[in-house]
């Protein structure tokens, strides 16, 4: 969470925290929640053993798609690379290609 928020082009704004953190089930545990809760971020964490239609998933569909968009490039599939740098750097040209792709739609 340290190194999500919301990048600026301009030098005078600063970096933020998001306002609400969406997660599915797996992070269904309490040290999580006061963890994030510590931190001054709301959250909608899915729920063990609950029934499916708390409305998540129209917010999740968005994280499920972006990875899924990221998967169409073979590099990204399985991570090759030992250092951060070169993996995020791939991602970044990744995410650019996508929004690339959008935009002459």
């Amino acid at each position: 969470m340290e190194g999500s928020g919301v990048l600026s082009f301009s030098p005078d704004r600063a970096r933020r925290r998001p306002d609400c953190l969406y997660a599915d089930r797996g992070y269904d545990h309490d040290q999580y929640r006061r963890l994030i809760r510590a931190k001054g971020v709301k959250h909608r964490i899915g729920r063990r053993g609950v029934e499916h239609g708390s409305g998540l998933g129209k917010h999740r569909y968005v994280v499920e798609r972006t990875i899924a968009l990221l998967h169409w490039c073979r590099r990204l599939r399985i991570r090759w690379e030992i250092r951060d740098d070169i993996h995020e750097a791939f991602l970044s040209l990744a995410a650019a290609i996508i929004c690339w792709r959008r935009l002459t739609r």
